[in-house]
C-alpha cells in the first residue's frame, strides 16, 4: 500500500509557486506500540502556512525543506494499538498534508460525525471559528452597539466574525471582499449591513461610504491599505484585533501602509495581535454558543472544496490569491 505526502521543496521568495512543493508517494506507514494509523479524509488549508514556509523566526517552527508540511486534518482510524480508539473512528489532528498519519493518542481528538458535518471541526466549529470568537469577544472586547469592520469578510474567519457581531447587537457590520459575488454573499446571505470590493477603489473612501459614522472595532485579516483605512475610520478609544495581514505575506519589500499610526495618540485606540492558541480556555463557551447556531442554520458558513491531495499545493496558492469563499478544504 502507498501513501502520498506534500513536502516543502524550497522556501519561496515572494509569492509561492507549485515548484515550491513536491508530491511524493511513499510506503504506507506502520504504527508502533501505543499509536494510531489514520487515513486522512479532509485537509485544512490556512493562510498561516505561508509564514511557516519561511525560515524567519515566528510563533511556530518553520516547515523543513524536504519534509512533509503540517496542518489540520480529519481522518479515519485504520489501525489502533490504543484503548479507546477503534478502526472507523473519525479523529481530528495536526498532521495533515499527507494521506496517512501515525499519531500518539495525545495528539488526536475524536469527533462525532453525527453531531455536525465533520468538516465543521476544521472550520466554523474548529480553530477557524474559535479564532473569530476569541478575536471579536476577547481581544477586541466587543460591546453591544459597536460598529464593526472586518477585512477579508468572505474568508473562513471574517465571515464568522461579521455574523457573530450582528447576532450580539452590533450597530453596523461592514466587510471587505475581493469580488462582487463575495460582496453580495456577505450582504444577502450573511446579513452584513454593507460590504465593498476592495478592488473597486481606495479602501479608505469605500469604508468611509460604508461606515459614515465611523467604526468602534476593526478585525484585521489583511493589513496594509485596509489597516490604514480602518485607523482613519476608527472612533475615539476604538479597538483593533489583528488576526492576520495576508496582503503582506508574500511581500519582498516593507509595506507602504499604514502611514497614519500617529493617530493612535489622538484617538487613543488599542491595537492587539493574537493567536488562537492563547485562547483555548474559551473553547467550551464558544462551542456552547456557536454549535447550536451552526446546527440550526443561524450561523452560515461556506466551504471551498478542492478534490485530491495532489491538488493541495494549488489550493494553497488559490487561497493566497483570494479564490476561496469561506473555508478552503482539500478532500483527500
Amino acid at each position: 500500500m502507498t501513501a502520498t505526502e506534500i513536502r516543502l521543496a524550497s522556501r519561496p521568495h515572494g509569492t509561492p509557486t507549485l515548484d515550491d512543493f513536491s508530491v511524493v508517494d511513499v510506503e504506507e506507514p506502520e504504527p508502533g506500540a501505543g499509536q494510531l494509523l489514520v487515513r486522512n479524509i479532509w485537509l485544512s488549508v490556512d493562510p498561516y502556512m505561508r509564514g511557516r514556509m519561511s525560515s524567519a523566526k515566528s510563533y511556530a517552527e518553520p516547515y523543513e525543506v524536504g519534509k512533509v508540511m503540517q496542518g489540520g486534518a480529519l481522518g479515519e482510524v485504520v489501525k489502533s494499538d490504543v484503548d479507546g480508539f477503534a478502526p472507523g473512528d473519525v479523529v481530528l489532528h495536526g498532521l495533515g498534508w499527507r494521506s496517512h498519519a501515525v499519531l500518539d493518542p495525545r495528539h488526536v481528538a475524536r469527533v462525532d460525525p453525527d453531531a455536525a458535518p465533520v468538516t465543521t471541526y476544521l472550520g466554523v466549529l474548529g480553530m477557524t471559528g474559535l479564532t473569530a470568537y476569541a478575536g471579536l469577544m476577547e481581544v477586541a472586547a466587543f460591546r453591544e452597539g459597536d460598529a464593526v469592520f472586518v477585512s477579508g469578510g468572505a474568508g473562513a474567519v471574517g465571515s464568522v466574525v461579521g455574523q457573530l457581531a450582528k447576532r450580539k447587537g452590533a450597530s453596523r457590520v461592514v466587510g471587505s471582499a475581493g469580488s462582487a459575488e463575495k460582496v453580495r454573499w456577505l450582504v444577502d446571505e450573511l446579513g452584513f449591513d454593507a460590504a465593498f470590493n476592495y478592488k473597486d477603489g481606495p479602501v479608505t473612501e469605500q469604508l468611509a461610504e460604508a461606515a459614515p459614522d465611523g467604526i468602534d472595532v476593526y478585525f484585521d485579516n489583511v493589513g496594509g491599505e485596509h489597516l490604514e483605512a480602518a485607523i482613519d475610520a476608527l472612533k475615539l478609544h476604538g479597538r483593533i484585533a489583528v488576526c492576520g495581514m495576508i496582503s503582506q505575506y508574500n511581500a519582498t519589500e516593507p509595506p507602504s501602509a499604514p502611514r497614519n499610526l500617529t493617530q493612535v495618540i489622538a484617538k487613543r485606540f488599542t491595537m492587539r495581535g493574537f493567536l488562537v492558541g492563547d485562547h483555548y480556555d474559551l473553547r467550551p463557551r464558544f462551542l456552547e454558543e456557536v454549535a447550536p447556531l451552526v446546527r440550526d442554520g443561524g450561523l452560515k458558513y461556506s466551504e471551498t472544496v478542492v478534490e485530491g491531495i495532489r491538488n493541495a499545493p494549488q489550493a494553497f496558492l488559490d487561497l493566497l490569491a483570494g479564490a476561496n469563499t469561506g473555508k478552503m478544504l482539500v478532500r483527500v
